[in-house]
């Protein structure tokens, strides 16, 4: 588990800085809120977790360490295609972002679950 959060992290690293690119060189920053939302809550989010479930396989192996998996693999694209298309004036999207938020902000607080039932001394690789 901790791999695979670590490698779909890369992707969204990938994603932002070319995100991040395509505004410096266009000087048009209307995707900055999604760019900011990839990098943070995909690339630094997932991969710090990825590591978090690298270092203590009892948490990845848990039933909440896949409910995270899940939570915010599916609703962090959700959001950010959503915010996507809300910014090129897809008003009726808002209901989207909103749902993709939601699973990720579960994913999130089911993740500290996991930290504080499955984290602990001795708990280590």
């Amino acid at each position: 588990m901790g791999i695979k959060l670590i490698k779909i992290a890369a992707v969204y690293f990938v994603i932002g800085v070319l995100l991040g690119m395509y505004m410096s060189i266009s000087h048009s920053y209307t995707y900055s809120s999604i760019h900011a939302h990839i990098n943070l809550l995909g690339w630094a989010s997932l991969a710090l977790a990825g590591i978090v479930y690298y270092v203590f396989p009892a948490a990845a192996e848990s039933a909440a360490g896949k409910v995270h998996f899940w939570l915010h693999n599916i609703g962090l694209p959700i959001m950010m295609i959503g915010l996507f298309l809300l910014m090129n004036g897809a008003e009726s999207v808002e209901p989207v972002i909103a749902v993709g938020g939601v699973l990720v902000t579960l994913g999130i607080v089911v993740f500290l679950y996991n930290v504080l039932t499955n984290v602990r001394e001795g708990a280590r690789r």
